[in-house]
């Protein structure tokens, strides 16, 4: 490696940040569909020649993709792919469409540039291309193996017809795709310009000094916060919407020295339905490296430089390395389950220093039909729940699990599509209580305007987001289809095509998530103001709190708390570690 003062690798790593920041601005502003455009449902990457993540938001899938091609990559070419087993699982299911963009400075390949983004409508039996039904990744819509989109700059028109031909939004579709190479050329540029400021030897030693600095604080890391004794953790996701489930997660963890080990034997084998996640080992130690990161060392730079003190174990046949054609497009249960199965493994010996579970899933709101002008509509919206209690405070209320995430607004949805949002809240006592509460669910209420059908997919309606260090689990999801007559239906948490007529509704409740620490060592003011932002009623500071208040003025009653809370801790037993509420009524061992 050339050598190189420290200055000039901040330089270049901030230079690097902000180019991501300018990939995503560039993606927005693009972008068609509301899960990119608004959610920002996408994920960039700038690799080294290499193809080793420099930075970004995903592991690093080039060197698997590029490969595939024997005559190499060229100046103008552009790689699109959408099938998971194609790419190792760097996508997760074929809604996602991943466009990878080699860089050259002169004729010398400096690195690439990758983004991708869920698209709305991949075809398929059902609109937005998820089917709670689907058995296998063929009843799943359309996919794409690695293929080059532009040839040396020449765009592969066929390609585009195949793309407008086998989904219900083609518009769309094809400005989300355009607006992922925009995105992809924006890095393009930015690195280049980078390569003839410091010149390329510069611009490749500081790319090797950054990931070098980012794997000798991960050995820090693992050294200092993972055990050296195997320990494990499970938890479960409700049904793969066939009817079939509870699904166990099991995970273990260990370190050899500086050296890390995940292995997750005892996952249970594939499910029929939709469920599965090909969890890929580089997707898999980015999750890791992501997490130990956020907990432990936020300053830490994210890319790949830690990958080779990470060691993956991940049987076949498993829900987490389904066999090729299993179905994918229900993923995202397993996937968020990932960080409370790995938070959980890693409080095993120290549970006061690590968080509850959260909601853990990705709760899909689906819509989809004609308007009163004949114009078709297809909405695809990704619900929030609530974080976890950590040791630092409370969990976030109403919060996506991945940082970047935001929600669609109100004023979109109801000027682009045929509904009315009746109210958008936190659910009241939905985080588990604890000395830091866990968050609040979502509550929405939708108002259906035109004929059309519904999809929904969502998890933890049964089993709900275990507590921790003493705190209390989370409340549970529900749906609710509430007719225009008045009528009410309770809903499944994954089930398709549910017919609505103008005026019906649908009531959306997320997870919420468990609370850390004693319940009885929070302080009565902050009970009390939680009360007071309808966060948490009156019944639950009472029963779960210790904290009594009047009812009129809401002002804390010093006496009766000191002696209720007092009376609690006299009669309780001693608290658990972890709390999981009623998983013990569901899950038959």
């Amino acid at each position: 490696m050339k050598n190189i003062d420290t200055i000039t690798v901040d330089i270049i790593e901030n230079a690097l940040k902000n180019i991501k920041e300018e990939m995503d601005v560039t993606l927005f502003r693009s972008a068609m569909s509301p899960v990119i455009r608004e959610q920002h449902d996408c994920f960039p990457m700038i690799t080294d020649a290499e193809g080793q993540m420099v930075v970004g938001n995903f592991g690093s899938h080039v060197p698997e993709v590029v490969n595939q091609f024997p005559e190499g990559v060229h100046k103008g070419d552009v790689i699109f792919v959408s099938d998971p087993y194609s790419c190792g699982g760097s996508i997760s299911h074929v809604n996602d469409w991943m466009v990878i963009l080699p860089i050259f400075s002169g004729e010398e390949l400096v690195g690439y540039s990758s983004m991708f983004g869920h698209v709305m409508d991949v075809g398929g039996p059902v609109p937005s291309s998820m089917p709670v039904t689907a058995t296998s990744i063929y009843g799943e819509g359309v996919r794409f193996p690695p293929v080059k989109l532009f040839e040396k700059g020449q765009l592969n028109e066929s390609i585009i017809r195949i793309i407008k031909a086998n989904t219900r939004t083609p518009m769309e579709n094809y400005s989300d795709l355009m607006a992922i190479v925009a995105s992809c050329r924006t890095a393009e540029k930015r690195v280049q310009e980078l390569c003839e400021r410091f010149g390329i030897d510069t611009y490749f030693g500081a790319l090797e000094a950054l990931l070098e600095r980012t794997n000798k604080m991960m050995r820090e890391l693992i050294t200092n916060f993972l055990p050296t004794e195997p320990v494990s953790f499970e938890d479960y996701i409700d049904d793969d919407g066939l009817g079939n489930g509870p699904f166990k997660m099991k995970l273990t963890i260990w370190r050899e020295g500086d050296h890390a080990y995940f292995d997750w034997t005892g996952t249970d084998k594939q499910s029929p339905g939709p469920i599965n996640y090909y969890l890929s080992e580089p997707m898999f130690k980015m999750f890791i490296g992501s997490f130990l990161i956020s907990v432990f060392d936020p300053a830490i730079n994210f890319n790949d430089g830690f990958y080779d003190v990470l060691h993956i174990e991940s049987p076949e046949g498993t829900l987490m390395r389904p066999v090729e054609p299993a179905a994918l497009g229900c993923r995202t249960h397993a996937l968020s389950r990932l960080f409370d199965v790995l938070s959980g493994a890693l409080s095993i010996n120290t549970p006061e220093n690590s968080p509850a579970a959260g909601y853990g899933t990705s709760p899909y709101f689906i819509y989809s039909g004609y308007d009163q002008d004949g114009r078709y509509f297809n909405l695809m919206e990704v619900m929030y729940g609530g974080l976890p209690g950590r040791p630092i405070g409370d969990g976030l209320d109403g919060h996506s699990w991945w940082p970047a995430f935001v929600n669609i607004p109100t004023e979109y949805l109801e000027t682009y599509y045929p509904l009315r949002v009746e109210y958008y809240r936190t659910g009241k006592d939905s985080g588990g209580a604890g000395m830091n509460r866990g968050g609040n669910c979502n509550e929405k209420l939708y108002t259906c305007l035109a004929k059309g059908t519904v999809s929904i997919h969502d998890d933890r309606s049964t089993l709900q987001p275990w507590g921790i260090n003493g705190g209390e689990p989370g409340g549970s999801s529900s749906k609710t289809l509430i007719r225009k007559d008045g009528s009410k239906q309770k809903l499944d948490s994954k089930v398709d095509n549910i017919e609505v007529e103008p005026g019906d509704q649908i009531l959306f409740i997320t997870g919420g998530s468990g609370g850390w620490g004693d319940p009885l060592e929070r302080k009565p003011e902050q009970v009390c103001m939680d009360v007071k932002r309808e966060l948490v009623s009156l019944e639950k500071a009472k029963e779960s709190y210790g904290v009594v208040l009047n009812p009129s003025t809401l002002e804390i009653q010093r006496e009766e708390t000191v002696e209720l809370r007092n009376q609690m801790r006299r009669l309780r037993g001693n608290l658990e570690a972890f709390n999981f509420g009623n998983r013990a009524d569901v899950v038959k061992v």
